[in-house]
């Protein structure tokens, strides 16, 4: 009995360790993946003194401390005297000899301390986040502009990419016809189809119908499915017992209101796993916008309106920083709002019945 018991708590350690490791090693994963964020945030808290200040911590938004002394302003020091370290201001700095004052009994008197100040002191901080970086980011940045445009794109854009790839997808899930697999074949080949083949003939053909500087462009192509989006949905539509669509066939439902009550309801986390992708895309596309929206910057997305900044403010990278955390914000929350769905859409699109 007591091997047995032995025996059983020798397991029980076992799988108690492995919970840890398995968690150790889960958050360092996470830390790493989020360190970059970490520090896109507090360098967005910098002031542009302390990016240019070398003895400043790197890590931190911090400030000089700065006194006020019979009208002036002093900057305070940590000073060996008097056999410890003390915070004092200084009043006159000389290679030599420097005089301080004590910030917190300036009645004192003036002290002569002996030294180099710029070899032998370092200056005293204290944490000071610049919290209208984001204002002025999201004023230079025009954000709300950009915001609505690049909303407008992917919002548009997302609703014609999920809804024809919903429907290309049913088809080859669900009917038979000549040439079926084939055209499917042909179809998954696009995805291998680099755009900038079909760059120059597109625009041409963009530019005949008077689409450039226009959000057309940008949205209406996307009407027309995806070949990566229809793979993904017709992969999840397998998974869906046939069954159910005779169920509902016999109860009178045609083959728009099968594909709406019976498949649709089912096929939730494929659908929002598409919409996501597709919208991340929208968000983040540079290249479309820049080429159809070049002379028109009213119409601009974030993704171009960043790039201005950027070539605008690159001797501040605190201000580029802020100006890239604004723009992850809507990302970030639909992600992880909708994670747990989208997950289970892309690990049983990838398995086919």
């Amino acid at each position: 009995m007591a091997i047995q018991e032995r025996k059983y708590m020798t397991e029980k350690q076992r799988g108690l360790l492995d919970k840890i490791l398995v968690t150790g090693i889960a958050s360092f994963i996470l830390i790493a993946f989020i360190m970059p964020l970490g520090y896109m945030f507090t360098t967005g808290l910098k002031s542009t003194q302390q990016m240019n200040d070398p003895n400043v911590s790197p890590f931190w938004p911090q400030s000089p401390k700065i006194v006020e002394y019979e009208g002036e302003e002093l900057e305070v020091y940590q000073v060996p005297i008097e056999g410890g370290v003390r915070e004092l201001a200084a009043v006159k700095k000389t290679r030599a000899q420097t005089t301080f004052i004590d910030p917190n009994n300036p009645e004192a008197g003036l002290i002569e301390w002996e030294g180099n100040w710029r070899k032998d002191l370092v200056p005293v901080y204290y944490a000071n986040p610049q919290w209208e970086n984001f204002r002025t980011a999201w004023e230079e940045l025009t954000f709300p502009l950009l915001f609505r445009n690049t909303l407008i794109i992917a919002v548009l854009g997302t609703i014609g990419a999920v809804s024809s790839s919903i429907l290309v997808a049913y088809g080859f899930s669900r009917f038979e016809f000549r040439g079926k697999n084939i055209l499917f074949m042909i179809l998954v080949g696009t995805i291998i189809l680099p755009m900038q083949a079909t760059l120059i003939p597109t625009y041409i053909v963009f530019a005949r119908i008077g689409w450039i500087n226009t959000f057309l462009p940008l949205i209406v192509p996307h009407f027309f499915a995806n070949a990566y989006n229809v793979f993904l949905l017709r992969q999840y539509f397998l998974q869906i017992p046939p069954a159910l669509d005779q169920a509902a066939m016999i109860d009178g439902a045609g083959p728009f209101r099968i594909l709406t009550s019976v498949i649709l309801p089912q096929a939730l986390p494929a659908v929002t796993a598409v919409s996501l992708f597709h919208f991340f895309f929208a968000w983040n596309d540079f290249f479309g916008p820049l080429i159809y929206l070049v002379s028109a910057p009213d119409l601009w997305p974030l993704s171009v309106g960043l790039q201005r900044f950027n070539a605008t403010y690159g001797r501040m990278p605190n201000l580029i920083q802020t100006s890239a955390l604004i723009t992850l914000v809507l990302p970030v929350i639909i992600f992880f709002l909708a994670q747990r769905v989208f997950m289970q859409g892309i690990v049983f699109s990838g398995v086919e019945k």
